[in-house]
């Protein structure tokens, strides 16, 4: 059976960004999970003695505050700033920008729509830039019941689909008389997600390796599945199931943004020594 690797995949910029930010910050607690990843979140804990606390109440004694990828509410922000921790801010770059906008454009009077998942940190953190209340969407159908202003901002969850904030973005323009859009979607997610429908179109059997938590890695998850049926999400090489393989010729391989290298490798290492048992 022959193994191939999406064009694009793995470790995005901001995760590198934060996985190096953490090796540097020995003995540090980050505010939620640095990266939805559990297998490098128990590596830097292993290694670099990094633990993780629910939010900021379980901070206790810690000396070194660590902002994760996905950010936090800007009150918690604040709180932190004047407490006596360091705090160490690994945000995203491109989930700062989001927060940017909506804070500026809700000063200025638009209602902001995010497209996301209210539940997910990211967009909590966003949500909390805004000076009026947003509407969170996560399809069409969330914007028929709403009764919206004049005057929107359209922006994004970094990890969405681009097809699906198109959808968002056409009902609203339809709509309502004035929409400024955001295309706030990360340039590494649309790679991998095109990356990985590619490559779903000739395989037999897709793999996408990532955090089971991740919302990027989910919506990979979703997109293989489109054109192969026999996709499966698994974080670790302890999950790969021999009968997956059995009778395939070709077997996909993608990861999501939060995974890295050394646990794609087990896992391509693993489906050799499954296909040729």
């Amino acid at each position: 059976m022959e193994i191939k690797l999406a064009k694009n995949y793995g470790f995005c910029f901001g995760v590198k960004r934060a996985i190096e930010i953490a090796e540097n910050s020995r003995d540090a607690t980050t505010i939620g999970p640095l990266i939805h990843n559990n297998e490098e979140i128990n590596r830097l804990k292993e290694n670099f003695n990094v633990i993780t606390s629910n939010d900021i109440g379980e901070l206790g004694s810690a000396k070194k505050a660590i902002i994760r990828t996905h950010g936090i509410v800007k009150d918690d922000f604040k709180t932190l700033q004047k407490s006596d921790i360091e705090v160490i801010d690994a945000t995203c770059p491109f989930v700062t920008k989001p927060q940017q906008i909506v804070e500026e454009m809700s000063k200025k009077g638009y209602k902001i729509v995010i497209f996301g998942d209210v539940n997910h940190p990211e967009v909590k953190g966003v949500m909390s830039y805004a000076v009026n209340d947003p509407i969170i969407v996560m399809s069409v159908d969330d914007l028929k019941s709403v009764n919206i202003s004049n005057k929107v901002a359209v922006i994004s969850q970094t990890t969405r689909k681009i097809s699906e904030f198109q959808k968002i973005v056409n009902y609203l323009v339809e709509r309502i008389k004035e929409v400024r859009v955001f295309n706030t979607i990360c340039n590494a997610t649309f790679e991998n997600q095109e990356s990985a429908y590619d490559l779903s179109l000739e395989s037999d059997v897709m793999i996408v390796i990532g955090g089971k938590n991740s919302s990027n890695t989910k919506q990979l998850l979703t997109i293989a599945q489109e054109n192969c049926i026999d996709s499966y999400l698994i974080e670790n090489e302890k999950e790969l199931v021999k009968e997956w393989f059995d009778r395939k010729i070709l077997c996909g391989i993608t990861a999501g943004a939060s995974t890295p290298d050394w646990i794609i490798e087990k896992i391509v290492a693993t489906i050799r020594e499954l296909s040729v048992e």
